[in-house]
């Protein structure tokens, strides 16, 4: 499914945050949103998913206005991984990951069988197959991350929005969520949008990326050719650098910041 925003623009409390963003996000890729604080990278992703209502021009699916799918059908091929969430404190991984399904519910019951079966797929997906019976709330940070995972993955969608899935990880776990995130799109065609931070991160692990600035679309393009240390300096008022790893792929460093 293809995802277009046309014009699109979005007022907060009398304030512009975006203006005409108009751009379409590659089906079965994987893009990357990135921006300094405060850019509007949260607002436009809330508002490619409904999150946010409140926004002039349109965001169409294939063509057709998603104001016009209504929640539940909107919601059988989008799926969003907010920042912010919450849970009952007796929840369990495989009751969080459950949650995923009521898109597909019907009034009178759904498919009890395909539930259970899109259940046991997104945590085999997460590697929380041995965890499903402990409470998400006795999980660590990366555990805790993988099971919010599974609940958008157990959605069965065909577009995944992420927003900054790898905040307030350590370094293992964000390699892990990012790894598990490109193998859903690789293995199962699922095109992925997500607002990163690691300049490097999107430059290893995406197909595009859109640079959100000024409102607007600053940039957009294939990462390794629109991040280098110059642009990279430009878009963040830093100081950066490029250095090579081991395996002499080049590496986006800053190394001051702004006065």
């Amino acid at each position: 499914m293809k995802l277009t925003a046309e014009n699109l623009g979005v007022k907060i409390g009398g304030k512009e945050i975006l203006r005409e963003v108009n751009y379409t996000f590659a089906e079965g890729k994987r893009t990357a949103i990135i921006g300094p604080n405060g850019a509007g990278k949260s607002t436009l992703l809330k508002a490619l998913c409904l999150l946010n209502e409140n926004f002039s021009g349109a965001v169409k699916i294939d063509g057709i206005d998603i104001k016009n799918f209504g929640r539940k059908k909107l919601a059988q091929v989008m799926a969003i991984l907010p920042q912010e969430r919450d849970v009952p404190q007796d929840t369990t991984v495989r009751q969080l990951a459950e949650f995923g399904r009521f898109p597909h519910r019907k009034i009178f019951g759904g498919n009890a069988t395909e539930d259970a079966a899109a259940v046991d797929w997104a945590l085999k997906i997460t590697r929380l197959t041995d965890f499903e019976n402990r409470q998400v709330k006795t999980l660590s940070g990366g555990e805790r991350q993988r099971a919010w995972l599974a609940m958008t993955l157990a959605q069965k969608p065909q577009i995944l929005l992420l927003d900054e899935p790898t905040t307030y990880l350590d370094i293992a776990h964000q390699l892990d969520v990012m790894d598990i995130i490109s193998g859903v799109n690789k293995n199962f065609g699922v095109t992925i949008i997500a607002v990163l931070h690691d300049i490097n991160h999107v430059r290893h692990y995406t197909d595009e990326v859109v640079v959100i600035k000024n409102h607007g679309i600053y940039a957009a393009g294939e990462p390794k050719k629109i991040l280098d240390a110059e642009s990279v300096g430009k878009i963040f008022n830093v100081e950066a650098d490029t250095f090579f790893n081991s395996a002499g792929d080049s590496v986006i460093i800053p190394t001051s910041a702004p006065n």
